[in-house]
């Protein structure tokens, strides 16, 4: 009988610091990156560390001789509309792509509209040619519950997700699939596909945003733009965050782009109204108060935008 020591191979260098292996392989320099994109979110950042950690002990024991076989990185985001779960799949996709688990890094992010055809035949190429620009990189598919419609016999989707489940067994060491949507409609979409469900090792849920959280995100979207709020508008974006928060369609960091956008609009509308308007760096870049208050949000209540199917801007 052979026995055979678990030790590292001949060729192995000699062992270093694990900070020398982090610093060596970027992936500080993403996580901070990470940390400076988002606000908040610190549960889905630990995760993302904890997971950072283990694929970079993963190379090293690698490197050395040893091997646990390849890990499963096929993960699962789920969330409200609006709380980074893209940007998190990109970095994602750079981290991997730095530890050399995929060979280009890029984010392919699709809906269901992409992968699933309207005639018999259609699925099967669309979905392959998808795979096809993933591959070495990241497939992002976002509300991936709908491909999954057993109240129509005649849908496509299950013939989508037959061909995901085989390159995503088959193919795992050269594409990871990340399927993202809301939290609720995940979960009875894994309870209803369980090759599915059983091929995800990462489970990672994306919480709410809070009113001051949303805050700390709009000032860094308005120096992104080159804006700033002045004292005035600062409190009464507060008190319009709390409102919008309490009214339908509320999409988190998304309708704080949208709401800065329309504030934008007025205060462009505003200069030009006014004839006596100068065109200094103070007035160029500042929004007030009035440019926010003209929000129907202050203007109706949340159960009158409702009724009339508008989302509140």
């Amino acid at each position: 009988m052979a026995i055979v020591e678990l030790s590292p191979s001949a060729g192995a260098a000699p062992a270093g610091t694990l900070g020398d292996a982090l610093a060596a392989s970027g992936i500080t320099e993403l996580l901070a990156q990470l940390d400076r994109e988002l606000v908040g979110l610190a549960p889905v950042k630990s995760r993302i560390r904890d997971i950072a950690a283990l694929l970079l002990v993963d190379k090293l024991r690698k490197e050395r001789g040893f091997s646990a076989g390849a890990p499963s990185l096929h993960m699962s985001f789920t969330g409200n509309p609006g709380t980074g779960k893209t940007t998190v799949a990109m970095r994602m996709a750079e981290i991997l792509h730095r530890l050399g688990y995929v060979r280009k890094g890029h984010l392919v992010a699709v809906t269901r509209d992409d992968l699933v055809g309207q005639y018999i035949g259609h699925t099967a190429p669309k979905t392959k040619e998808i795979l096809k620009k993933a591959m070495g990189g990241v497939l992002f598919i976002d509300e991936a519950y709908y491909l999954y419609r057993p109240e129509n016999e005649r849908d496509y989707g299950q013939e989508a997700i037959e061909i995901l489940l085989q390159v995503m067994e088959n193919n795992r060491d050269d594409l990871v699939v990340i399927l993202a949507g809301y939290k609720d409609r995940m979960d009875r979409f894994f309870e209803s596909n369980p090759g599915m469900s059983s091929r995800i090792a990462h489970h990672i849920d994306f919480p709410d945003y809070g009113r001051d959280e949303l805050a700390q995100i709009a000032d860094l979207m308005l120096q992104t733009m080159q804006y700033r709020f002045d004292e005035e508008a600062q409190r009464v974006f507060l008190d319009y965050l709390e409102r919008r928060m309490a009214q339908p369609h509320f999409a988190n960091a998304r309708s704080v782009r949208n709401a800065l956008d329309r504030a934008r609009l007025r205060h462009a509308s505003r200069l030009l109204g006014d004839p006596h308007a100068t065109a200094d760096d103070a007035s160029l870049t500042t929004i007030t108060a009035p440019d926010l208050l003209a929000s129907r949000v202050f203007a109706a209540p949340a159960a009158t935008d409702a009724a009339k199917g508008k989302s509140p801007c």
